[in-house]
């Protein structure tokens, strides 16, 4: 077995690489880099962050210049009652109250890690 690799060694010449093969090679990892590269774009534009900041303050000015504190807390009254009474006989276990308090927190934190990652991931 060794003979007949030594001979099939020796009838085959001795490739080389051209003289601008790594260069060449080089030139398409740049290209194939360039590709992969993604723009950053946020999920909320900014336009759609100053019509938000815009409606807020509008409401917030309109409640407190046109509305009337008097009739305002007599219908908030009313409203209040019918909904306690609604909702009086529904009662809640411990778990569920639990969750309903942990896991806005856990999403938060989630939040914060993966804008980390993501941040580290696209290097801004």
């Amino acid at each position: 077995m060794e003979q007949l690799i030594d001979k099939m060694m020796a009838e085959e010449k001795l490739q080389s690489p051209s003289i601008d093969f790594t260069s060449k090679i080089m030139s398409e990892v740049l290209v194939l880099e360039q590709r992969k590269l993604k723009a950053y774009k946020p999920l909320i534009s900014k336009p759609v962050w100053i019509f938000i900041g815009t409606a807020i303050v509008a409401l917030v000015i309109y409640l407190s210049f046109f509305s009337v504190s008097e009739n305002n807390l007599e219908i908030g009254k009313v409203y209040t009652d019918k909904i306690t009474t609604a909702f009086s006989g529904i009662h809640f276990s411990k778990n569920i109250m639990y969750a309903v308090l942990i896991v806005p927190f856990m999403i938060l934190i989630q939040v914060g890690v993966l804008k980390n990652y993501f941040d580290k991931k696209y290097q801004l």
